[in-house]
């Protein structure tokens, strides 16, 4: 199973999008900064390195909260944490240019139409207090009368 972390950068009602550019999935559309966790890094920890590898802002580990998981179905079992972070330190850059072609701020309440869209599920059970989603995975059947 694969596992990934995305920090939703949050300045007021505002979140910060990074566009794809030559990572070979969704490439042009929009996201959040975050990528794959290392086997040795909690989840806080891969919010905060990605921030800091990504767009070159200091996030400490405590001002991380662990917002939304999503189970999804792509090319096997991935697993997406969604963090959310108020406070840092730094101006956003783009700091992975071969990665991300622009960065921009989106109202949390009005993504764009381009965003991924797990990302876009995600960000809307934050908005909503939902903390999981299962996502392209077929309904479990009950038992057979009986069995």
């Amino acid at each position: 199973m694969i596992a990934a972390v995305w920090i939703l950068l949050l300045r007021g009602g505002d979140v910060l999008l990074s566009r794809r550019r030559g990572t070979g999935y969704r490439d042009g559309w929009l996201s959040l900064v975050g990528g794959h966790l290392e086997d040795d890094e909690s989840v806080r920890g891969g919010a905060v390195r990605e921030a800091r590898e990504e767009v070159g802002v200091v996030v400490p580990p405590e001002a991380v909260d662990v917002v939304s998981v999503v189970h999804r179905r792509a090319d096997g079992s991935r697993v997406d944490f969604f963090t959310a972070c108020r406070n840092w330190a730094g101006t956003p850059v783009n700091a992975e240019p071969a990665k991300c072609s622009e960065l921009l701020w989106s109202p949390v309440r009005a993504l764009p139409a381009d965003v991924v869209p797990y990302v876009r599920t995600a960000v809307a059970n934050y908005r909503a207090g939902v903390w999981f989603e299962s996502l392209d995975w077929p309904e479990p059947q009950p038992p057979p009368p009986g069995g």
